[in-house]
């Protein structure tokens, strides 16, 4: 009997991949920022909205993952083969924007990770970028990434930082479930839709999807892959929560209601690190950050190359693949320099990064439905009426809170509302 069940249990294991890591990279730098932020200004006001959002990372991340299992292609190839000229351009347009901001955002965070341990930004961050960029191209890259992986690890500690706080239990049920939204304050509205860019981010689709194709998933193993997008949204939500429950019983409680520097995080980590806690917030911010200011400038590039036909791979010489190499290498300069401008408030830089991710979803989530219901795509594979219902909502939600931000800022621009 129990080895009846472990042989049927053993392909959904082995499935575990790429949705356990796209949801998972949502705690990246800005996450952090962002959950920690959540839970100091605003306490455990905001935990409902992330129940509701990681609901809605699973429902992207699915459609995504399924997309690629019976395409067997990427995003990238399929908006470029369903859409207009201009419409592609667009969303292609949003996803690079969208994707540069958050590499930016990487390298901010090495910059406020070196400055945990005492080391100028303007040391910490060109080193980084030359090795990160060297990792990648020389091929090393794979087998480091696994040491990144490990360090940010650290941030699982934020789990029991929130139970040592001895936080309001009763409150924390409350705020779940019978939430008291502040939808006309600027500041909630900034930190809701942040909430929403760094867990729904583009690049997590495009990396869940590429990923599906490349292990050559079929419609007939897909559930497999279902299960390891459940898995992984629902593991990096439970993560995410315990940030803001942590920070909202710590630093909240106490006063310190803004995350400004990454001190200000890190002390949330004292009921569990106590003296350590600057260092081990340092370290998982400093892995989380490697980690990814080395797969993203890759995957924007893979997916820009791809989708204009460009030749590509890191194996590749300058002369062989020159606008892959370039883009590439332009991306992390990118990233380093503009971490480097002076008086750069980091935190709310990582934090308005995934606003702007959360202001340009809607464009991606648009052109996701239009083609996971293309029956020509997909088949019958296409979602179901409940689903579509249930995915149709999301893009309309976070579209309107798109636009109400907009509408709240432009109207503070003319002194009304403030």
């Amino acid at each position: 009997m129990k080895g009846g069940r472990l042989r049927r249990a053993w392909p959904y294991l082995l499935a575990l991949g790429p949705g356990l890591l796209a949801a998972s990279a949502g705690n990246d730098a800005g996450g952090i920022a962002t959950y920690a932020s959540a839970g100091a200004t605003y306490g455990y006001g905001l935990l409902w909205a992330m129940v509701l959002v990681t609901l809605f990372v699973g429902v992207v991340q699915e459609m995504s993952a399924r997309m690629g299992a019976v395409t067997g292609k990427g995003f990238s190839d399929l908006v470029r083969e369903s859409f207009s000229l201009r419409v592609t351009a667009l969303i292609l347009l949003t996803l690079f924007i969208a994707n540069a901001g958050i590499i930016v955002s990487e390298f901010i965070g090495i910059a406020a990770a070196a400055e945990l341990f005492g080391v100028s930004r303007y040391f910490a961050v060109p080193v980084a970028a030359v090795f990160v960029w060297l990792l990648v191209t020389r091929g090393t890259y794979a087998r480091v990434e696994k040491i990144f992986l490990t360090l940010t690890l650290a941030f699982l500690a934020y789990i029991g930082a929130a139970f040592l706080a001895h936080p309001d239990w009763h409150a924390v049920f409350r705020e779940t479930v019978l939430p008291h939204p502040r939808l006309l304050d600027v500041g909630y509205l900034n930190l809701l839709i942040a909430l929403i860019g760094t867990t729904i981010s583009p690049y997590m689709q495009l990396y869940v999807q590429s990923s599906v194709v490349e292990k050559g998933v079929t419609p007939e193993e897909y559930r497999y892959t279902r299960f390891d997008v459940i898995i992984g949204t629902v593991s990096a939500g439970l993560v995410a929560m315990f940030i803001i429950i942590a920070t909202a019983a710590t630093l909240h409680k106490h006063g310190i209601l803004q995350v400004d520097t990454a001190e200000r995080a890190a002390l949330a980590l004292e009921p569990i690190a106590g003296p350590f806690a600057k260092a081990l917030f340092g370290l998982g911010l400093l892995g989380a950050s490697l980690l990814a200011a080395g797969v993203l400038p890759l995957s924007t590039t893979y997916v820009m190359s791809e989708a204009f036909g460009f030749e590509r791979g890191v194996s590749r010489t300058w002369s062989e693949a020159p606008i892959f190499m370039g883009l590439f290498t332009g991306l992390v300069l990118l990233g380093a320099v503009l971490a480097l401008i002076p008086g750069l408030p980091l935190i709310k830089v990582l934090v308005g990064v995934y606003v702007l991710n959360g202001l340009l979803l809607p464009i991606e989530l648009f052109a996701m439905l239009r083609l996971v219901n293309d029956k020509e795509l997909m088949g019958e594979h296409v979602n179901g009426p409940l689903y579509n219902l249930l995915a149709w909502g999301i893009a309309i939600i976070v579209s309107l809170l798109s636009l109400l931000l907009i509408g709240q800022t432009v109207l503070g621009w003319f002194g009304v509302g403030t």
